[in-house]
């Protein structure tokens, strides 16, 4: 009588759903048993291994991706729910660290229950080991891609599923720290519905994106491209510079320049990013927090990959603490990937609200000013229109600063400095003309190291800002790049 074909591990076809056709190679020896295993659990691994087709709820190896090689790990939620015992937590930790010796970057797809109760403490023990050992991949400036699959809870979630420089969950994934069945069982009434979901955990700010395995593929190429460190070519000299080399006709005013930022059809960051390379979109804090008025991606400009943090001048609700805590996120993004870091300053202000009174908005100001002043990266500052305040302040500290020739910086937006000057908003455009806001002002002052023009407005001409802006950038990065790290706080030299 013929037996009938095992069907084939579902980690066997998420792994061909995500790399190259065939490239995977595995890492793993024979699983060995637990220490003190008693004789049911040794049967139960048994038949666990017979139903899964795999040795143990974790398998590890490397593959391709687009030709480049990546370490993998990956549950088999076929083995016992996925949960991770100390022969599985073992494999994690092996692949981490020779992905770390290999330099390659690690992509974590768990898809397990947690941590497995018949082996008790000593298999919760080792979320410790593998935190650890994921987290040395990352301090070693490489990156760690987790793909969070259906289902991921309980301890492998709250250690190697949350510890990714970019995360990503499947479509409808059940994710959580607390199994919904614990949950019930402990309070006698069902976890509430949509809360451990993937596009919830998006909507909060705690993934970047929500793909499946076959969406994943392009995503994980542009992150190893974008993150794979090559010889810095270097750059020309740094020096002060104002483009282009043909001037316009008389400067304009204070009140002119901020007028026409608050075109509404003026170029802003999306359109930088439209004419970017490679982008990958990340999306909040990972503590839970979105933000409203700015965007994190890992992207490339010119020849140069880096981490750029933008303001987005169109956003319905202005700049508050949680925006801020994202270009944190930014700022330390760039320091463990060693990688540039760009700042867009485009914002009328920061939000002025009991909201952002109470989530430190002052002191995420002063946060990002110490950062930035001491990031070990390169940085670039592109101040490109309205520079309200300490929230445009909070991202202007930079190695090379560059603004747009109508772009401006205040103190405060302009209306709210004439109603401290004048007593009232009406006499802004008289308030600002004697601040020295403008970008020719500053570049007298030694803030900007260089104009990028607007010929005459950058509304009248999008697409040619754009590139012009690009074109400065992709020239300025380097040059930071081979640069010393001077003293990046912006202060005006008279």
């Amino acid at each position: 009588m013929a037996t009938a074909e095992r069907p084939a591990p579902a980690s066997s076809g998420y792994l061909d759903a995500v790399l190259d056709p065939g490239s995977f190679r595995s890492w793993d020896a024979p699983a060995g048993t637990p220490a003190g295993a008693d004789p049911a659990y040794r049967a139960e691994l048994c038949r666990a291994r017979v139903a899964a087709g795999t040795d143990e709820s974790v398998i590890t190896g490397e593959g391709l991706v687009d030709g480049d090689p990546i370490a993998v790990v990956c549950s088999e939620f076929g083995f016992l729910a996925g949960s991770v015992g100390t022969v599985a937590a073992g494999r994690i930790v092996a692949a981490a660290e020779r992905a770390t010796t290999a330099r390659l970057p690690l992509l974590l797809a768990p898809a397990s229950g947690g941590t497995r109760m018949q082996e008790g403490t000593p298999a919760f023990l080792a979320m410790s080991t593998i935190a650890r050992q994921v987290g040395a991949h990352r301090r070693a400036g490489l990156p760690v891609v987790v793909h969070l699959r259906h289902p991921t809870t309980g301890g492998a979630f709250a250690s190697w599923g949350a510890l990714g420089s970019v995360t990503f969950a499947e479509p409808g994934a059940l994710v959580g720290f607390l199994g919904p069945r614990v949950y019930e069982a402990l309070h006698g009434r069902p976890f509430p519905p949509g809360v451990q979901t993937a596009e919830n955990l998006h909507a909060h700010g705690l993934v970047d994106g929500v793909l499946g395995a076959g969406e994943l593929a392009p995503v994980l190429c542009r992150v190893i491209g974008l993150t794979r460190h090559a010889p810095a070519r270097p750059g020309p000299p740094p020096q002060h510079r104002s483009e282009p080399q043909h001037r316009p006709g008389p400067e304009a005013g204070a009140w002119t320049s901020i007028t026409a930022t608050r075109r509404p059809d003026r170029p802003g960051v999306r359109d930088l990013l439209a004419a970017a390379r490679d982008t990958v979109l990340l999306h909040g804090t990972g503590a839970g927090e979105t933000a409203a008025a700015t965007l994190l991606c890992l992207t490339r400009i010119g020849r140069s990959a880096c981490v750029l943090v933008g303001q987005d001048r169109t956003a319905e609700r202005a700049v508050g603490s949680a925006d801020l805590r994202v270009a944190r996120r930014g700022m330390a993004l760039a320091r463990e990937l060693r990688l540039p870091l760009v700042t867009v300053v485009d914002t009328p202000g920061a939000e002025l609200s009991p909201e952002a009174e109470q989530g430190g908005l002052a002191g995420e100001i002063a946060r990002c000013l110490a950062e930035l002043s001491e990031l070990p990266a390169p940085v670039v500052s592109v101040l490109l229109g309205q520079g309200g305040g300490g929230a445009a302040l909070a991202l202007l500290p930079a190695d090379r600063v560059l603004a747009a020739r109508h772009a401006w910086l205040t103190p405060l937006p302009p209306e709210g400095a004439a109603a401290i000057v004048h007593g009232t908003a009406d006499r802004a455009g008289e308030t600002v003309a004697g601040q020295r806001v403008r970008s020719t002002d500053l570049a007298e002052l030694g803030v900007v190291h260089r104009i990028v023009d607007e010929l005459p407005d950058a509304a009248d001409e999008p697409a040619e800002f754009v590139s012009r802006t690009m074109a400065a950038l992709a020239e300025e990065i380097p040059v930071a790049a081979a640069g010393p790290r001077h003293p990046r706080v912006p202060s005006a030299t008279p």
